[in-house]
């Protein structure tokens, strides 16, 4: 059974803006080494990072309370992005037999995602 559904889009001039101005900054307050590590090494990086950034945004919008930047992350799954979390919020969702699906998609003007809760 579906228990929530988060969604949040962002405009990649929003974070292309950011990365112009504050990249060190923006890039370690945000996100993990793992998401680091994947959006890095593309050729045009802003695009994936926007993506964990509204993932991010779409999890709180389902969450009842607030969690830092760094608590939920994105993986890939062979080619399927994953959420990722930490020590709290991972054990919070076993208890409450939850699991997070994940759906992130961008055009060029901007990036997209989508978190359902499902109850198990």
């Amino acid at each position: 059974m579906i228990k929530a559904v988060g969604i949040d889009i962002i405009e990649l001039a929003r974070i292309e803006n950011i990365w112009n101005l504050h990249r060190d900054r923006f890039l370690e307050r945000h996100f993990s080494p793992e998401e680091l590590a994947y959006c890095l090494k593309k050729k045009s990086p802003v695009p994936s990072l926007a993506a964990r950034f509204a993932a991010k945004e779409a999890f709180q919008k389902c969450w009842p309370k607030a969690h830092g930047w760094k608590d939920v992350w994105v993986v890939i799954n062979g080619v399927k992005p994953e959420l990722a979390f930490c020590a709290e919020i991972e054990r919070s969702l076993q208890e409450q037999r939850l699991k997070a699906h994940l759906s992130l998609s961008h055009s060029r003007e901007s990036a997209a995602a989508v978190v359902v809760l499902e109850q198990l």
